[in-house]
């Protein structure tokens, strides 16, 4: 008998050490519930990859001014990002910007923000509308409570060329609700190595 008691214990022990731990809580998620990638995530997720870059900046006035660059374009943070590293090089100056764009599935918006290597300060974007599922059209904002006098913009972004060619369009917005094109970046992928390419012709 005590054999047998002995043995149904083991057997409860190993059984009990089989069964997967039970998901911790998280206290966090109370404050800040989490949140799954959406049907924005999707889109971004075509925009990854090597690409090359022709800027055009048309001022007031002016011959437009061109410059050529590139961009990598990676998913972070689990696929809920699309981080945007660029270069550029004109004059034989080089500038650099980092664009971080993400989507909220309970509103369909996009929001975005913009660093570059020629000025200090951060630039916000946001959506008015739901995404409508072919193209992200941004509005410039600001988080501080007097800025109503900041320069009004909105850029518009859509995928050509079956995914191979992005076109971003930013418009200035005047006074009286008007829009000119101010800048325009057409970005065209890059080819994929071949493992061939990578490694040399084999002989």
């Amino acid at each position: 008998m005590r054999c047998s008691a002995l043995l149904a214990v083991a057997i409860c022990l190993l059984a009990g050490a089989a069964d997967p731990p039970k998901t911790q809580r998280d206290p966090q998620a109370a404050f800040e519930p989490r949140s799954a990638p959406g049907a924005g995530q999707k889109f971004l997720e075509r925009f990854v990859g090597d690409w090359d870059v022709a800027k055009t900046f048309h001022p007031r006035s002016g011959e437009p001014s061109r410059t050529k660059g590139s961009c990598r374009q990676t998913m972070i943070h689990d696929g809920r990002f699309l981080q945007s590293e660029f270069r550029f090089e004109q004059d034989g100056k080089t500038s650099t910007g980092l664009g971080l764009i993400g989507f909220e599935p309970a509103t369909g918006k996009f929001t975005s923000v913009w660093t570059d290597s020629r000025q200090t300060k951060m630039s916000l974007r946001h959506s008015r509308d739901p995404f409508d599922g072919e193209r992200i059209v941004l509005y410039s904002g600001s988080l501080e409570t007097d800025a109503k006098d900041a320069r009004q913009s909105r850029t518009v972004t859509v995928l050509e060329d079956k995914g191979n060619r992005v076109v971003h369009r930013q418009f200035a917005i005047s006074a009286d609700a008007g829009e000119r094109l101010m800048m325009e970046l057409v970005m065209t992928r890059r080819p994929v190595p071949s493992a061939e390419t990578k490694s040399g012709p084999q002989e």
